[in-house]
């Protein structure tokens, strides 16, 4: 009706659409849902870490004090997707998680993570996302099995999972393999030197502490890291790069 009464040299968008539903549900949103936040910004880290954190909380989610065991609890299918190791103490625990080092959402909203294709027994740089549900379906291998020059298992027995079971498989049945040793851990457990080594609720504590440090003057490169330093400092967006 609007299109039809109005000048059509003269006439603009927001003369045919009403915006003000739109722009309710968005200042609802970030003015009263419990899902809104103010970002953490003591660090680089805490403020990556924040905005990759996954809850069950909030509109349509559970509620802390009907929240079971079974929900908080590590599961096998939060490989390579889910953090086993950086979520809140106390009654959030397992409610509020982070995102693995690799993962990300598919076009459904589920959670992938990336493995490299094997064919024929040979590691190829192919690189496939798959979903728990389609990760069942195949035989995969951990990141850290020998491999000669041509990307060939060394060993006539590797370490797989399959179905959420570890066990020893020929290598002819091997269709994927790990990415990387980091792919299971969020960020900030990424940072943690030889977490191998560590008990899970020591790092836990580690993990999360990390994000409360008061950032330095002058940032130095650490005498020990895992690599994933310059990533963080990269991604958050904070440091300034040089082209």
């Amino acid at each position: 009706e609007r299109l039809s009464l109005g000048d059509l040299d003269t006439l603009m968008p927001q003369d045919m659409i009403n915006a003000k539903p739109i722009s309710a549900a968005v200042k609802e949103f970030f003015g009263s849902s419990q899902l809104s936040q103010f970002m953490d910004q003591n660090n680089p880290l805490s403020e990556i870490t924040h905005k990759r954190r996954i809850s069950a909380l909030g509109p349509g989610g559970l509620t802390r004090e009907r929240a079971g065991f079974e929900v908080r609890d590590v599961h096998p299918t939060h490989y390579g997707r889910v953090c086993p190791i950086e979520t809140p103490e106390g009654p959030n625990i397992g409610l509020i998680n982070s995102l693995s080092v690799y993962a990300q959402t598919n076009e459904y909203g589920f959670l992938e993570t990336p493995y490299r294709k094997v064919i024929d027994g040979v590691v190829t740089d192919e690189i496939h996302y798959l979903s728990a549900i389609e990760e069942g379906n195949y035989v995969i291998a951990q990141a850290n099995s020998n491999l000669d020059e041509e990307g060939h298992f060394v060993e006539d027995l590797v370490t797989c999972r399959s179905k959420g079971e570890s066990s020893l498989f020929s290598r002819d049945q091997v269709d994927y393999m790990d990415v990387s040793t980091q792919q299971v851990v969020s960020v900030g457990a990424s940072l943690i030197p030889f977490l191998e080594h560590d008990d899970a609720n020591r790092a836990l504590m580690g993990a999360n502490m990390q994000r409360q440090a008061v950032p330095t003057l002058r940032a130095d490169k650490p005498l020990v890291g895992t690599g994933m330093e310059r990533a963080v400092a990269v991604d958050s967006g904070v440091t300034a790069v040089a082209k």
